[in-house]
């Protein structure tokens, strides 16, 4: 029967969650050797090849070019050749090996959870579905990337006593990598020497860091010596008075304070509010850029609402990424060819976002009479479910109460939120002086996540240039 092993994606990095394959280098029933590229991986810092960790054929992998395999996942499977060199079945090689995120829990959709067909496949180009399934911890087998070698034949690592402590080097090297202090972890290997889990469990306890004071010994423990690294115990604390420093009555209790109000739960509209920006506050890295937008130029009977959702959808075609829906689970993004706007309606009930459908096709006159049509109904409350959802891109005039810049809340899936604040007129530099513009200000949130800063900035610039439009 052929001796088949599984490799493991390694740690490529510090800590690096997964990795993304960009090209395998060896073919699926093709011959690979020991220490030969294998396959180039992508981590968050660089392009990575990996080598094989073994010598025969490569029977097959569990991912494609542009799929995201997690740490600790199943990668490639190999046909070992006997006749060709292998790695060494050392117990440690000091490498990182643990199992996928999800793997330690109850897994859900998203990075970590086990694929159907690609166990390790976390996110794919294809976008198909991540099941929910999962299996059990992988055990470190400790495989070795690079195994060095100096003939056909390659020899296992030979455990040397340093100070006393014997243990192989990379034991050695795991215990530099986790600030453990091999003189004062007890050994459990044949001969006394300190093997991997050794280590693990002494940084796992915290019995043995390096630099920590050496523990207390056997006798002086007899004989209920206290340590010599005790500390003191605290002064007692000072007696409070009544008088301060300078010796003047002081009050020591807080004013009496009536009550004007009875808390009350919220309900409905603005209890929905509440849940919706909890949750977009701690799902969303959010990031704002703002300026003035130059209006100078506009020409009697422009509609400023008109002219922003104008602004929007030409920043969309320009730059789509803020036209977008971002999934934080699977670290998927959606571009989007229309341009639906969620228009920001306050309301004595709270907050509401009707969506104002394909933006793209409207003229000025459309739009207007669309967002008549959507705050109608949102007073009436007669708008139905379906158009208070499914937008791409958020608009936040708030400028109509006050208020100059903001940082909006961006709520996922979309990627942005644009804000205009109240229009003002400010003094602006002239061939030959100053004249009075009138501007209005633009505060734009972005999950950055999703896109860069650069993007952000000229979805903005491409926004200013169109307001700056006569008509």
């Amino acid at each position: 029967m052929a001796d088949i092993k599984t490799f493991h994606l390694p740690d490529l990095g510090e800590g690096l969650p997964d990795a993304t394959i960009v090209e395998w280098l060896v073919k699926v029933g093709g011959i690979v050797r020991l220490d030969e590229p294998m396959v180039s991986m992508e981590t968050a810092k660089a392009v990575v090849e990996v080598p094989s960790p073994f010598s025969g054929k490569l029977v097959r992998v569990h991912g494609d070019s542009g799929d995201v395999i997690a740490t600790g996942a199943a990668l490639a499977e190999f046909e070992l050749d006997p006749n060709l060199p292998q790695r060494a079945e050392a117990e440690s090689t000091g490498h990182h090996h643990g199992p996928p995120k999800a793997a330690a829990a109850a897994p859900a959709k998203g990075v970590g959870a086990e694929a159907p067909d690609h166990r390790g496949v976390v996110a794919s180009d294809e976008g198909g579905e991540i099941a929910s399934g999962g299996k059990a911890p992988r055990a470190d087998e400790g495989t070795v990337v690079g195994a060095m070698q100096s003939s056909d034949r390659v020899h296992a690592e030979q455990a040397t006593s340093i100070g006393g402590v014997k243990a192989v080097p990379a034991v050695r090297a795991l215990a530099r990598k986790l600030g453990v202090d091999l003189a004062r972890v007890s050994p459990s290997g044949a001969g006394g020497v300190v093997t991997l889990q050794d280590v693990k469990s002494a940084a796992a306890a915290g019995s043995a860091k390096v630099g920590a004071a050496p523990a207390a010994t056997p006798a002086a423990a007899r004989a209920g010596a206290a340590p010599a690294w005790s500390t003191p115990s605290p002064p007692a604390a000072a007696q409070r008075t009544t008088l301060s420093a300078a010796g003047k009555p002081m009050r020591t209790t807080p004013p009496t304070v009536a009550a004007t109000g009875q808390p009350e739960q919220l309900k409905g509209v603005r209890r929905n509010m509440a849940r919706v920006m909890a949750a977009a506050h701690a799902a969303v890295v959010p990031t704002t850029l703002s300026d003035d937008a130059d209006i100078h130029a506009w020409l009697p009977g422009n509609d400023i609402t008109g002219r922003l959702v104008r602004a929007i959808v030409r920043a969309a075609k320009a730059v789509p990424a803020l036209n977008a829906w971002f999934d934080g689970d699977n670290l998927t993004r959606t571009l989007h060819p229309h341009v639906d706007i969620g228009i920001a309606v306050d309301t004595d009930d709270g907050l509401f976002v009707p969506a104002l459908r394909n933006a793209d096709m409207l003229d000025a006159a459309g739009v207007r009479a669309a967002v008549n049509r959507l705050r109608a109904q949102v007073e009436d409350r007669s708008i139905p479910p379906s158009e208070l959802s499914g937008y791409t891109i958020s608009l936040s005039n708030f400028g109509v109460f006050a208020g100059r810049y903001a940082t909006p809340v961006v709520v996922p899936p979309c990627v942005a939120i644009v804000a205009a604040g109240k229009g003002r007129h400010q003094m602006t530099p002239v061939m030959g002086g100053f004249e009075s513009h009138r501007v209005i200000p633009l505060s734009l949130t972005f999950d950055h996540r999703a896109a860069t800063g650069g993007e952000a900035a000229r979805f903005l610039k491409a926004m200013l240039d169109d307001l700056a439009l006569a008509q």
